[in-house]
C-alpha cells in the first residue's frame, strides 16, 4: 500500500537530532518560553523576511489571536465582517467567529480553489474590514489583486498560510507570511513544515501587533503575574520549537521535491476522467496537497484503494453545509459545493520513490 502520508518515515531521518535536542531541553530544565521558541522564532522570520514571528500553540489560535489583536488595538471592533473563502478548511471561518468578528464568504477560482478577487469588491459593506486570504492546498492566493483592493478600500489583509510554507509570489517576489499585514501557520505533523504535535506561528512587520500578540498568548503579560490586556494560554511548545528548528533547514528541500514530483503528475498523468490542478509552473505553489477532481470520486477512491495507492479528500464538506454553521445550511455556494463533491489528494511529498511515483500515474491513467 502507498500511504498517503508517512509521518513515521518522513520524520525517521530527524529521529537522532529530535532525541538530542529531547535530551538537551531536559537536562536544561526550562520547558516554556525557552531558548528553542526564541531561535525559531528569530529563525522562521529571517526565513519569510518578517520583522516578528510569534509563536503559538497552533493555526487556529495563530488566526483567533491575529484578530483579537487587532480589536485590541482598535482596528477592528466586534461584529467587523471578514471576507473569506467559502472553499477553505473551517478553522479559517471559526478563527473570525471566534473573535466575535462576522464571515463573509466569497466564491473561489474554478481554475485555482482560492479566493476569486473579481468577486471581493461586491461583497464589500460599509461593516468590512479585512480579507482572510487563505492560501489553500500550498498555492498562493492572488495577492496582488487582494492587495491593490484592500488599499483602495483601507482593509486589512491576513493570510491564512497554513498549507503554504515557503510558497513565494513572483509577482510581488515576498513569501508566504510578508504578504499581507499578518499570517497564521500551522505546523501540525501533515505540514510541509511538520511538528510532532500541534504548534502554530504568526509573522507580521507590525511592531505594535507582535507586542500585543507576544503579551495575548501568554495572558495577557509581559512580566510575569502582571497583566496587562486579557489574554490566553496558546504558547509554541518548547520541545515542538526544537523539533521545528531541526527541520526547517529541510524545508526548501522539500518544497522543491514535491514540486519536481506535481510536474511528473501534471505532465504524465492523462486521463480525460480526472481534472488536475492548475499551476503556473512558479514558485507560488509548495504542494502541500496535490488535488484532483473527478466526477466519481467514490469510484475513483475505491479503485486506487484496490490498487493499493491510498487518498485523502480535503474537504468532503463544504463549511456552510456543515453542522456547526447551522445558520449557513441554506446558502447557495455553486462553485464551492462542486469543488469538495469532486476534489480528491493523491499521495505527494518528499519520500516517495520512483517505483511508487510511477505506479501512481499509471494507475490514474488506465482508470
Amino acid at each position: 500500500m502507498i500511504k498517503f502520508l508517512d509521518l513515521h518515515a518522513i520524520n525517521k531521518p530527524y529521529e537522532a537530532a529530535f532525541l538530542n535536542k529531547t535530551k538537551a531541553m531536559l537536562d536544561g530544565g526550562w520547558y516554556v518560553l525557552g531558548e528553542e521558541v526564541k531561535s525559531f522564532e528569530a529563525t522562521f522570520a529571517k526565513y519569510c523576511n518578517t520583522k516578528y514571528c510569534i509563536g503559538v500553540g497552533n493555526g487556529l489560535d495563530a488566526l483567533v489571536l491575529i484578530f483579537k489583536a487587532y480589536i485590541q488595538l482598535g482596528k477592528l471592533q466586534k461584529g467587523d465582517e471578514v471576507l473569506v473563502p467559502s472553499n477553505t478548511y473551517i478553522a479559517s471561518i471559526l478563527a473570525i467567529l471566534q473573535a466575535d468578528l462576522v464571515p463573509v464568504l466569497v466564491e473561489p477560482k474554478v481554475e485555482t480553489y482560492a479566493i476569486n478577487p473579481s468577486l471581493i469588491p461586491e461583497k464589500i459593506t460599509s461593516k468590512t474590514k479585512a480579507i482572510l486570504a487563505v492560501h489553500l492546498y500550498g498555492q498562493l492566493a492572488e495577492m496582488d489583486a487582494i492587495q491593490a483592493i484592500a488599499e483602495h478600500n483601507q482593509l486589512l489583509v491576513i493570510e491564512d498560510a497554513a498549507q503554504a510554507h515557503g510558497a513565494v509570489s513572483g509577482i510581488l517576489s515576498k513569501k508566504a507570511g510578508n504578504l499581507g499585514h499578518a499570517a497564521g501557520f500551522s505546523f501540525y505533523p501533515g505540514k510541509n513544515l511538520g511538528a510532532l504535535g500541534d504548534a502554530g506561528a504568526i509573522t507580521t512587520n507590525d511592531k505594535a501587533l507582535a507586542e500585543v500578540l507576544f503579551s495575548m498568548r501568554n495572558y495577557g503579560s509581559k512580566v510575569k503575574y502582571e497583566n496587562e490586556i486579557l489574554g490566553t494560554n496558546s504558547r509554541l511548545d518548547e520541545l515542538q520549537a526544537a523539533f521545528l528548528n531541526v527541520k526547517l533547514p529541510d524545508l526548501e528541500i522539500e518544497n522543491e521535491k514535491r514540486r519536481q514530483i506535481a510536474q511528473r503528475y501534471l505532465r504524465e498523468i492523462k486521463n480525460e476522467k480526472i481534472q488536475l490542478p492548475f499551476w503556473d509552473g512558479s514558485k507560488n505553489h509548495v504542494f502541500h496537497l496535490f488535488v484532483i477532481q473527478t466526477k466519481n470520486r467514490k469510484e475513483l477512491v475505491t479503485y486506487l484503494k484496490e490498487k493499493g495507492i491510498e487518498t485523502m479528500i480535503h474537504y468532503p464538506i463544504a463549511p456552510h453545509k456543515q453542522e456547526a454553521l447551522h445558520q449557513w445550511n441554506q446558502l447557495s455556494f455553486p462553485v464551492t459545493e462542486k469543488i469538495h463533491e469532486e476534489v480528491l489528494s493523491i499521495p505527494l511529498n518528499g519520500i516517495l520513490e520512483e517505483e511508487e511515483i510511477q505506479k501512481i500515474i499509471k494507475v490514474l491513467n488506465e482508470y
